[in-house]
């Protein structure tokens, strides 16, 4: 794999790669809190095959204390009883969105969202989703590299 992208996106197309960032701020401060939209943001990124992303996001969620097991069982989430009602309604939500075409938006998991969700959260959750598909598509398109970090030894 290539160690530079394609395009340097951030600085060819700047305004608009300044409004995703801005949206990816709004979220930061949504009642949804980091962990969760970072939990989706990790799903839809491993659906998407987009490895910029993976990195980032599980790598945020394990300076978030997230636990290593969960983390290494988010793909197979339905699988594993380690994830909570609400996390699960979110997960199967955004699979449900990143996966449009096949699976629409049905009305099944909307009713699971809205036994765990306020209605703002819902909205922010959606947003979030579009939001973490978007950047995959830029990430993938453009080949973003995954650096290779040091290992935190302990």
């Amino acid at each position: 794999m290539s160690q530079s992208p394609r395009l340097p996106v951030s600085t060819l197309a700047v305004e608009s790669y300044r409004a995703f960032k801005q949206v990816n701020d709004t979220l930061a401060e949504s009642p949804l809190g980091s962990q969760l939209i970072d939990l989706i943001f990790l799903r839809v990124s491993q659906i998407n095959g987009c490895a910029y992303c993976v990195d980032l996001h599980a790598r945020d969620l394990v300076r978030q204390g997230e636990d290593m097991q969960r983390l290494n069982s988010l793909v197979t989430w339905q699988e594993v009883d380690f994830y909570s009602p609400r996390e699960r309604a979110a997960l199967a939500w955004a699979e449900s969105l990143t996966h449009l075409p096949e699976r629409g938006a049905p009305e099944a998991l909307f009713r699971a969202l809205k036994e765990h969700f306020s209605d703002k959260e819902i909205a922010d959750l959606t947003v979030a989703v579009a939001l973490m598909n978007a950047w995959n598509r830029l990430g993938v398109g453009m080949h973003l590299p995954v650096k290779r970090a040091e290992l935190a030894k302990g």
